[in-house]
C-alpha cells in the first residue's frame, strides 16, 4: 500500500516536507530573538567607533589650536619687522626675517657697483697662438690728477695661469679655457657684422675685482694668427700696445644712508643697520624713502588663526556633548544626543579650556584678559574680534601684548595666557593625556566588544545547530505518524465497504 504526506502551507524548506511544519520560518524567528544580545553588542560597537571618530578630531582641532597658540607666543613675532621703499624700482628693502629695528632712512645712490668688462676688437681675429694667458685680479688705484694716473695693485688672490695649447688656440676654446680657469673672469664671444669679438669681465662687481691681462707666446710652434698678446690688458698703461678695449671700469656702489657715506663692492647693502639690506638698483635723482616698522600685519593675523582654532575646536565639543532635550521628550522619537554627550573626559578639558579664557592675567601692566584687546567670548563658547579698534590699539604696543601672551611664569595669572593654551593642548594629547587616554579607553572597549560579538556569534552557531536538529527530528517523526495515520484510514475505509 503506498502512504503520501502532504503540506498545509505553501513554500516551505525541505526540513518540514514531512511535517507541514514552516520549519525554517521557525528557526528563523526564534534565531531573531536570540540574536538580539549581538544586535545590541553591533549598535553598541558602531556608537563606540562614532566616539572613537569625534576624540579623534577633537585630538585634531586640539593640536591645531597648539601649533596656533605656539606661534602667538612666539617671542620673534613680536618683535618681526617688514620694509618698504617709496620707490622699489631703485631701491628695496630686506629686513633679514624681521630683525630690522623700526626707523625712517633716506637713501640716495649715486653710483652703481660694477665689475670690468674689456672686449677684443673683431680685427683680432679668430685664431691666436698658443702659449699662456695669466690673469690678476686686483685694483686700479687714481692718484687723483686730472687726467688720472693709475696704477694696478694686484688683490689677495694669486695671478692664474691659463695654458693655451696648439689645438686651443680658436676663441671659443680661449672662452673654455678661462671659464674653467675659477681666474674671477668670465669669458663670452660676441659676434655681430664685423665678426667674432672675446669678451671677459669681472665674475664679481666692486673696484676690487678689476683685473689684468699678460701673456707670454709658445716659439717656434708654426701656428698661423695673432699674437696672444692681442689680449693682454693693464688699465695703468694706457693699454699701449693692447688691441683689448675697456668697456666698463671695476668701481663700488656709493650711496648714502641718512646722510651717511656708504661704499660697497656690490649693489646689496648687507646689514646696513639693525638688521636692514638694502638693493640698489638704479642711480637716483632725489632721496628715496625707506621705512622699517613693526609688523602687526603678522600679529593680527596670528592673533586671527588662534580665535579661529579655539574657536572650531569649542564648537566642535559643544556639538558633540550637546544634550538634544526637544526630542528627548517628544513621544514616539528618538533621543539625537551628541556622540560625546555626558563624556567626562572631554567636558573636563572644554572646562580647562574655557578656565584659561576666564582667568584674568597679571603679565601686562595693559592688558589683563581677551576683552582688553578687542575679544570677546560668544554665547556658544567660542571667541570674536569684537572690536577692532580696540585690537588696532593694543597693537600699538606689541611690548605688552607680548607679555600677555609669551611670558612663563610659575601660576595661570602670571603665565602669558598663549603658553597655557599651548601647554594645555600637548598634555591633552600626550600620551597620558586626558584626550589620548579617552580615545585608547575607547579602542579597548571596541576591542572587548568585538570579542564579545565572537563569543555571542559562536553561541548563536551552535543553538541554531540544535534547533536545526531537534526540528528535523520532530519533522521525520510526524512524517511517520502521518503515515500511520493515512494507512488506519485507508484500511478503516476499506471495512466499512466490506
Amino acid at each position: 500500500m503506498t502512504t503520501t504526506t502532504s503540506s498545509t502551507t505553501g513554500s516551505i524548506s525541505s526540513a518540514g516536507i514531512g511535517s507541514g511544519l514552516d520549519v525554517k520560518g521557525i528557526i528563523t524567528s526564534l534565531m531573531a530573538v536570540e540574536s538580539q544580545p549581538l544586535t545590541l553588542l553591533q549598535q553598541k560597537a558602531s556608537s563606540v567607533q562614532t566616539e572613537i571618530s569625534a576624540v579623534g578630531q577633537v585630538q585634531s582641532l586640539t593640536s591645531t589650536l597648539g601649533d596656533k597658540a605656539r606661534a602667538l607666543s612666539s617671542a620673534t613675532l613680536w618683535t618681526q619687522t617688514t620694509s618698504a621703499s617709496a620707490d622699489a624700482t631703485a631701491v628695496t628693502a630686506d629686513t633679514a626675517g624681521g630683525t630690522a629695528a623700526p626707523g625712517d632712512y633716506s637713501v640716495s645712490v649715486q653710483q652703481m657697483a660694477q665689475g670690468q668688462t674689456i672686449t677684443s676688437p673683431a680685427s683680432a681675429g679668430s685664431t691666436l697662438n698658443a702659449g699662456t694667458i695669466s690673469i690678476q685680479l686686483g685694483t686700479y688705484k687714481s692718484d687723483g690728477a686730472t687726467p688720472p694716473t693709475l696704477t694696478f695693485v694686484a688683490g689677495g688672490a694669486a695671478k692664474v695661469d691659463i695654458p693655451i695649447g696648439a689645438s686651443e688656440t680658436s676663441l671659443s676654446a680661449i672662452r673654455d679655457k678661462i671659464n674653467s680657469s675659477n681666474a674671477g673672469v668670465q669669458a663670452s664671444i660676441i659676434t655681430d657684422a664685423n665678426g667674432s669679438r672675446l669678451s671677459l669681465r669681472s665674475t664679481d662687481t666692486g673696484a676690487a675685482n678689476a683685473f689684468q691681462i699678460t701673456s707670454s707666446e709658445t716659439t717656434d710652434d708654426g701656428a698661423a694668427g695673432t699674437g696672444l698678446s692681442a689680449l693682454n690688458f693693464d688699465a695703468s698703461t694706457g693699454a699701449t700696445g693692447s688691441q683689448m678695449v675697456l668697456n666698463q671700469s671695476a668701481v663700488n656702489a656709493k650711496a648714502t644712508v641718512n646722510g651717511i657715506d656708504i661704499e660697497s663692492a656690490s649693489n646689496k647693502l648687507s646689514n646696513i643697520s639693525d638688521g636692514l639690506s638694502l638693493t640698489l638698483l638704479r642711480k637716483t635723482t632725489d632721496p628715496v624713502s625707506v621705512k622699517v616698522s613693526t609688523d602687526t600685519a603678522s600679529m593680527q593675523k596670528a592673533i586671527t588663526d588662534f580665535v579661529s582654532a579655539y574657536s572650531a575646536l569649542q564648537s566642535y565639543i559643544s556639538l558633540q556633548t550637546k544634550y538634544d532635550a526637544g526630542t528627548a521628550v517628544a513621544a514616539g522619537t528618538s533621543r539625537q544626543d551628541g556622540p560625546l554627550q555626558g563624556d567626562p573626559s572631554i567636558v573636563g578639558f572644554q572646562n580647562q579650556l574655557r578656565a584659561i579664557v576666564t582667568t584674568t592675567s597679571t603679565t601686562s601692566s595693559m592688558f589683563a584678559r581677551f576683552s582688553d584687546i578687542g575679544i570677546a567670548v560668544q554665547k556658544d563658547g567660542t571667541l570674536s574680534i569684537a572690536n577692532q579698534n580696540k585690537l588696532t590699539s593694543a597693537l600699538s604696543h606689541p611690548d605688552e601684548l607680548s607679555k600677555l601672551f609669551t611670558t612663563f611664569g610659575t601660576t595661570n595669572e602670571n603665565t602669558g595666557i598663549a603658553q597655557r593654551f599651548a601647554s594645555l593642548a600637548d598634555k591633552a594629547n600626550a600620551t597620558d593625556g586626558s584626550l589620548f587616554s579617552r580615545t585608547a579607553g575607547l579602542k579597548g572597549e571596541l576591542s572587548r566588544n568585538q570579542k564579545q560579538q565572537d563569543d555571542m556569534q559562536t553561541h548563536l552557531d551552535a543553538t541554531q545547530a540544535r534547533l536545526t536538529a531537534q526540528y528535523q527530528a520532530l519533522d521525520t517523526t510526524m512524517a511517520k505518524m502521518n503515515a500511520l495515520s493515512s494507512y488506519v484510514s485507508q484500511q478503516v475505509a476499506l471495512m466499512q465497504k466490506a
